[in-house]
């Protein structure tokens, strides 16, 4: 019974049938081809009987297998590798169907291969997720024909399994490589020329062997006649956090991706930066209350406690209680900190909302905040209007576009660092702004 649900029809003998029946047809005025196509029909007949045989003699003809890794990133291209053993002792066609998780809504997976005797095949395809949560893998199909290609026997292999989906860490990996190795300008992070020194002054003290040369105080060896240098101790870690919107705002999509996410995978990538340049990273988020807070600590796995927090946190669809944030920051964070605020406003409107209490906390705290272009409008901006209504649209797109740049305006002018991003570009923003500040020596 198993045997029968795992037996299907070749295209090919599709074509053969027709083929026959097309010559029955003629048969009525070329008599001497009726004889011949039943002649086919025996031919055809027996060599489908045959493939059968072939194909259902070998219990195990086909060996295969998924690798999958225990994790995704998110908005990134991921490998999924296949390996196939053919254990027929001749040449197969192969179609490899996989059951995709039902994220990817992709129905059309269709992977097809030869393999000779014995043979092993390897390929990998690949799947880019644009949503953090389990994605469940089905069954692996695998429908294999032999050169008479009558008949094909489905082996289906067992291969459920589930992967988590997590913020970016392939662009986590990509900014430290390039942090590591000082190739961050390829990138399109400015590199800022640090201002004094990399170290925090600590006292006058007179000179001894050993001492840097560089490090003299001139001016105090004049006054004291004899050799002073200046002595400097490590820079402080200094705490930064990254405060999320889960408000409704932060649902909106830009090439598949909400805004949430595009701001999940920036903290990711931006807090194990400040990580490696020793400061204490930490995360907030936030609607109509506090969802998540993780202190900041410059632990090297306290990335891993980022990560796991980021990974469960997702978009409400109500407007976010900004009182209620400045409330909480007040009461949990009380040294002076660097936070970056991702959130998004349409309208100027709708920032004077919430201005006061981002001013706010801009006295106790170096904000910044962080809101998104709408990269939508850019082609209306840019097209030529040829009529009326062309025009009309184009109009609505720079008058969106130039109160974007008034709200930029309006919070510099309050004391408010703001940062105007596409949502492709908010990592290398964000890193901008924070090398930028380590710099000049603001943190």
């Amino acid at each position: 019974m198993n045997s029968i649900k795992n037996l299907y029809i070749h295209e090919r003998f599709f074509v053969y049938i027709s083929v026959i029946a097309a010559i029955f047809l003629v048969s009525y005025w070329i008599p001497i081809l009726y004889t011949v196509a039943w002649i086919l029909v025996l031919i055809v007949g027996m060599l489908f009987f045959v493939d059968v045989l072939v194909l259902f003699r070998f219990k195990n003809g086909i060996k295969a297998r998924r690798l999958l890794p225990e994790k995704f990133s998110n908005s990134d291209e991921n490998p999924v590798p296949v390996t196939i053993t053919n254990r027929y002792p001749f040449k197969t066609h192969l179609k490899i169907i996989d059951e995709l998780p039902q994220q990817f809504q992709k129905r059309d997976f269709n992977y097809e291969t030869q393999l000779e005797q014995n043979g092993i095949h390897d390929f990998e395809y690949q799947v880019r997720p644009v949503e953090r949560g389990e994605y469940h893998f089905g069954n692996l199909n695998i429908f294999v024909s032999s050169m008479l290609q009558m008949v094909a026997r489905r082996y289906r292999f067992d291969a459920t399994q589930m992967v988590a989906v997590y913020p970016s860490y392939i662009q986590m990996r990509k900014y430290e490589f390039l942090a590591m190795s000082n190739r961050l300008t390829e990138f399109g992070l400015k590199k800022i020329r640090r201002i004094g020194h990399t170290m925090e002054f600590e006292q006058i003290k007179n000179y001894v062997a050993g001492d840097d040369v560089r490090t003299i105080n001139w001016k105090a060896t004049a006054k004291r006649a004899q050799l002073m240098v200046n002595q400097y101790q490590d820079e402080k870690s200094q705490p930064i956090y990254s405060i999320i919107d889960l408000g409704r705002v932060m649902k909106m999509p830009f090439e598949e991706l909400k805004l949430l996410d595009y701001a999940i995978n920036a903290t990711l990538a931006f807090s194990n930066i400040a990580l490696l340049k020793n400061d204490k990273a930490g995360m907030m988020a936030f609607s109509k209350k506090v969802e998540a807070i993780v202190a900041a600590s410059n632990k090297r796995t306290h990335i891993n406690v980022l990560n796991e927090a980021l990974y469960n946190i997702d978009t409400q669809f109500t407007d976010s209680d900004y009182g209620y944030l400045y409330a909480t920051i007040k009461r949990k964070i009380t040294h002076r900190s660097l936070l970056i605020l991702y959130t998004n406003f349409e309208h100027i409107s709708a920032l004077k909302r919430q201005l006061p209490f981002l001013k706010a906390i801009a006295k106790q705290h170096l904000l910044v905040t962080v809101f998104f272009e709408n990269t939508e409008l850019d082609e209306l901006i840019t097209e030529n209007a040829e009529d009326l209504q062309r025009i009309y649209h184009k109009t609505i797109a720079e008058k969106f576009a130039y109160e974007k740049r008034l709200i930029v305006k309006e919070l510099e002018n309050r004391g408010v660092h703001a940062i105007l991003t596409k949502p492709k570009h908010l990592t290398v923003n964000v890193i901008n702004k924070y090398l930028e500040f380590k710099a000049k020596g603001i943190i």
